[in-house]
């Protein structure tokens, strides 16, 4: 059973909401329920509060003919709540957004340590399960490689080349000691060190590195942009979420959301044309964001749709120490003419009979030799990738309809019905009603909109850049090949097909397949 107090409070609400009209065109006798509402928005009690209507002279913005319920004292503060209310629609309504792209762009980095955790422990089970004698000595350089490899992903300012670079210099001391001079070795870092000097000139590896170079950066750049373009779509929601309304949209939303209540009108909502005007002349800066917001998905979505193959991230650094085993056997094939080059530039060591460390690496799990496991098709990075752009697409003409979504979904009265003007309850609102983004709003009857906000043009400003970022770095394997120019850098070429016969089809056997092979030049 209700209990009477409940039964009383229930009543009145279905009161109030059938006389909010009624006691406006009776004349307001008291002031109560808006002390009510008011103390209630506001968090507690306010002194100076009216009983009943009274004249307001002292109001500036929520000024009308009739006897008034609200002070200036209330007036300030009904201004900070609707600014606030406003961030909160505002919020709210891009929550979804952020959400989608905030979870996406965690959930990419953590798959891409893991492809870096796993590209790593292949790397070792290769040495561990074929080259045993060099793995222990080796496990160093591989876990530098592989930092590198995620600082360049997550934004650290390190260099491709250098690292690659660096990872087949200091193999070549230890296949020259294991494969090509094995069982004796020189016992001074001299000697190796200038044999790690020696292998650009002598390049024991073949093509092996420049191809590696190549595959890391046609997969690690478009990926690592990939990753900044999403940091910064966050960044942008999270500059228009806490928008800085300037004094005249302040005091239009106060007059659009508040100033019914200084006449009792507590339940009111304001006209959809009204309140048309009213956000999309407060958001006319962030309207200014569409054009760019619509590139920039667009361009995510073109750099996604070309990361594949050996542009494909994932593709590559599961593949990695099949080149890496290819290197090593292109060495030991070639060895006695790489012994010869290594005697004429670093002299014959001082040979001296060592004992190698035998490899720690724990491959009990691999006891048939190295395995590796291919993931099923719906649990690729780009199939992931790919179902993020798909929702991401429906969020292209985000900040271009964003003042008309907050009316319709949030803050305006139905088609039909009663509503507030800014002045009076209507049946329907007949200023012009203006369009999106600051050209439109010189016109606009109920704010004026002066100058350009810095904030919204810095964040402008970023988004230019990083679709530049987008379309420059999106890779094209019809347009163009990054591959080691003569003097080790990387370049931009053409190129045309390429087939198993040019080294394009990577290691055979041991590959982990995904939709498209290689495609080196």
């Amino acid at each position: 059973m209700m209990d009477a107090q409940t039964w009383r409070v229930g009543c009145r609400c279905l009161l109030l909401l059938a006389l909010v009209g009624f006691t406006r065109s009776e004349g307001m006798q008291s002031c109560e329920e808006v002390r009510k509402l008011f103390q209630w928005r506001l968090v507690g009690p306010v002194r100076g509060l009216p009983d009943s209507p009274r004249a307001g002279p002292d109001l500036q913005v929520c000024v009308a003919k009739k006897p008034t319920c609200c002070t200036r004292k209330m007036e300030e503060r009904y201004q900070i709540a609707a600014r606030q209310d406003m961030q909160q629609v505002l919020q709210t309504s891009s929550s979804a957004l952020k959400f989608l792209i905030s979870r996406n762009a965690a959930a990419f980095q953590e798959t891409l340590e893991t492809l870096i955790r796993q590209a790593e422990n292949y790397t070792s089970i290769l040495f561990c399960n074929t080259y045993r004698n060099m793995a222990l000595e080796a496990a160093a350089s591989i876990q530098e490689f592989f930092t590198d490899v995620g600082l360049f992903l997550f934004g650290a300012d390190v260099n491709p080349e250098e690292f690659v670079n660096r990872f087949f210099d200091s193999l070549f001391p230890l296949v020259y000691n294991h494969l090509i001079n094995p069982g004796v070795t020189d016992s001074s870092l001299e000697y190796s060190e200038c044999i790690r000097m020696a292998r650009r000139d002598i390049g024991p590896f073949g093509n092996i590195p420049q191809r590696v170079l190549g595959q890391m950066g046609r997969s690690l750049l478009p990926s690592r942009t990939f990753l900044q373009a999403l940091n910064l779509g966050i960044e942008v929601i999270n500059t228009t979420d806490h928008l800085r309304f300037s004094k005249e949209c302040s005091r239009a939303l106060l007059r659009m959301q508040y100033c019914p209540h200084c006449q009792g009108l507590t339940f009111s909502k304001p006209c959809m044309g009204y309140c048309l005007n009213v956000v999309r002349g407060c958001l006319a800066h962030v309207a200014e964001l569409h054009p760019h917001w619509h590139t920039y998905i667009q361009s995510l979505e073109e750099l996604s749709d070309a990361m594949h193959g050996t542009y494909d991230v994932e593709h590559v650094l599961l593949n990695f120490h099949l080149l890496v085993n290819d290197a090593v056997m292109q060495a030991h094939l070639d060895g006695q003419t790489i012994l010869e080059q290594v005697y004429k530039i670093c002299g014959r060591p001082v040979r001296k009979p060592t004992q190698s460390p035998r490899c720690s690496f724990d491959g009990s799990k691999e006891k048939h030799g190295m395995k590796i496991s291919t993931r099923n098709g719906e649990e690729t990075l780009a199939n992931r990738r790919k179902e993020f752009i798909n929702s991401l697409r429906l969020y292209r003409t985000f900040y271009g309809g964003l003042a008309d979504q907050l009316c319709v979904n949030e803050l305006a009265a139905g088609d039909g019905r009663p509503c507030w003007s800014g002045e009076d309850i209507v049946k329907s609102y007949t200023q012009r009603v203006v369009g999106n983004g600051i050209k439109a709003q010189s016109g606009n009857p109920e704010v004026k909109v002066k100058g350009t906000d810095p904030v919204i043009n810095q964040i402008i400003d970023k988004l230019k850049h990083v679709i530049q970022l987008l379309q420059g770095r999106s890779p094209k394997p019809n347009k163009w090949e990054l591959h080691t120019g003569s003097g080790g850098g990387v370049d931009e070429q053409l190129s045309g097909d390429c087939d198993d016969e040019d080294g394009c089809g990577g290691s055979g056997s041991g590959e982990v397949k995904r939709t498209l092979k290689i495609t080196d030049s």
